[in-house]
């Protein structure tokens, strides 16, 4: 791709920020102006940004000025935001970020888009560390920052590039990946008829697919493809998966498992994550490897190093016993797989949830009730805040509050405060073997919320 001028509205954002500092490592110019350094917040990542050579502008359009500039914005911008108003009025082009991500994608003569409801980041992740470990040096773009990398983008020098697709804004349609992968398939954004639509129609587009096959919707998309273009993984016995997982375990820090290619090759798989499904998606990262030339067990061995992905029930710490982990689930089936993996793990959770916005705690309420409900036990704390808001004409509700009333008259000790700060007398109770755990999407403080967390207990606010 010839050097162009991109310009970032909402540059410090988790989607936004890796993808804009792996345009600026591959020689292009890159600006940006995000809301949240206009009001002093993360400082750190703004000075991030200015040392890759990345200049910042206030979020009031100063920084659009010439028709060769590329607004790069998120699906969801306002056009009323100055920016858009101002690349609109000097005639640059303007681009949301996965059209932009997809233009990249389909571009390199081979690649590989991670998509699905539920562990895509992760996923990427670890594919990323495959294809790194392994020599095949990848370019990545990733959602969520890779903690062996500590950032969410790979500039390698092969001609493989491997990014996360998101299908919540519907953009997942824009991609035509030589490799397409989906994890899992369940009601998040949208509706099921709709989310089938757009899985499917990026299956079909795809030079191949590696499917989750256990997700009955992702099935029933392997079925309509011809069966060389698919490469079905499973946590058992499927009778069409081509890839295994047996004889799941625990060794020490380590998830364990029997990887078997079905006729062929096996391998065991240590893999230093807790979680089960992370056992899913080390499956759809070996059988994405192997398309690309990676034999089974060089991928499994790899994987015994992978460092984990941010927020994805990351360990921040521990403290006299107690563990504060830091996870982005948000949609109800993510919160159930993270509450169901911390109860094998820890005998009291404090559970400190964040919505990601107003529209999907209305539209979902009664899957987020039964996800709660069903995944969390009589002696654990829920405590539950306002949704994440940064401004907008969203409708504000109450529902929050009614998750809470809800859950309480089903017999669980949940809690609601406006502000997340409430809660830190109730982390209190907190004892040696429990975790403390921040939830939540959208919101990088939740991060800086789980760390400071950690620093009461190390000061003995926590007992």
């Amino acid at each position: 791709m010839n050097a162009q001028n991109y310009f970032f509205c909402g540059i410090g954002g988790s989607g936004m920020r890796p993808l804009a500092e792996f345009l600026r490592a591959s020689g292009h110019e890159v600006a940006g102006s995000d809301r949240s350094f206009d009001q002093g917040r993360f400082p750190e990542i703004a000075e991030r940004l200015r040392g890759m050579g990345i200049s910042l502008s206030p979020q009031d359009g100063s920084g659009l000025h010439a028709a060769e500039q590329i607004l790069v914005t998120s699906s969801a911008v306002e056009p009323t935001i100055p920016d858009v108003a101002a690349a609109h009025r000097v005639g640059a082009r303007h681009m949301i970020r996965a059209e932009l991500l997809s233009e990249l994608t389909n571009a390199a003569p081979r690649s590989c888009g991670v998509a699905g409801t539920s562990g895509k980041s992760t996923t990427t992740g670890m594919l990323a560390h495959i294809l790194a470990e392994t020599g095949r040096d990848p370019s990545v773009v990733n959602g969520a920052v890779m903690l062996g990398a500590s950032q969410g983008w790979r500039k390698g020098a092969s001609d493989l590039f491997v990014a996360e697709v998101d299908e919540s804004d519907g953009s997942i349609a824009r991609y035509n990946p030589s490799v397409g992968v989906i994890t899992n398939i369940s009601e998040d954004h949208k509706s099921m008829d709709e989310l089938e639509v757009l899985f499917g129609g990026y299956a079909e587009r795809s030079g191949h697919t590696v499917l989750g096959i256990d997700s009955q919707p992702v099935a029933a998309i392997a079925a309509r493809l011809p069966q060389q273009k698919v490469t079905g993984f499973s946590l058992g016995d499927h009778p069409e998966a081509d890839l295994l997982a047996e004889d799941l375990g625990r060794d020490g820090r380590f998830l364990t498992a029997r990887v078997t290619r079905r006729g062929g090759e096996r391998a065991s798989l240590r893999l230093p994550l807790i979680g089960q499904f992370n056992v899913s998606n080390a499956l759809a990262a070996l059988a994405a490897s192997e398309i690309f030339g990676v034999p089974l067990g060089e991928g499994t061995a790899s994987l015994e190093s992978f460092a984990g992905t941010a927020r994805r029930l990351e360990q921040v710490g521990e403290h006299r016993g107690v563990t504060v982990i830091d996870d982005f689930a948000h949609n109800p089936d993510k919160i159930g797989a993270s509450i169901k993996t911390l109860t094998e793990h820890f005998p009291g959770l404090f559970l400190i949830y964040q919505p990601h916005g107003y529209g999907p705690l209305h539209s979902f309420r009664p899957l987020y009730e039964d996800a709660f409900a069903e995944a969390l036990r009589p002696a654990d704390t829920l405590l539950v805040t306002e949704p994440v808001y940064f401004g907008g004409t969203v409708e504000k509700t109450d529902d929050a509050q009614r998750l809470v009333e809800t859950l309480t008259d089903r017999s669980l000790n949940a809690h609601y405060a406006e502000n997340r700060e409430a809660f830190r007398s109730l982390a209190d109770e907190a004892r040696s073997g429990d975790a403390v755990v921040v939830m939540g999407a959208r919101d990088d403080s939740l991060s800086d919320f789980a760390r400071s967390l950690l620093g009461d207990l190390q000061q003995g606010a926590i007992a």
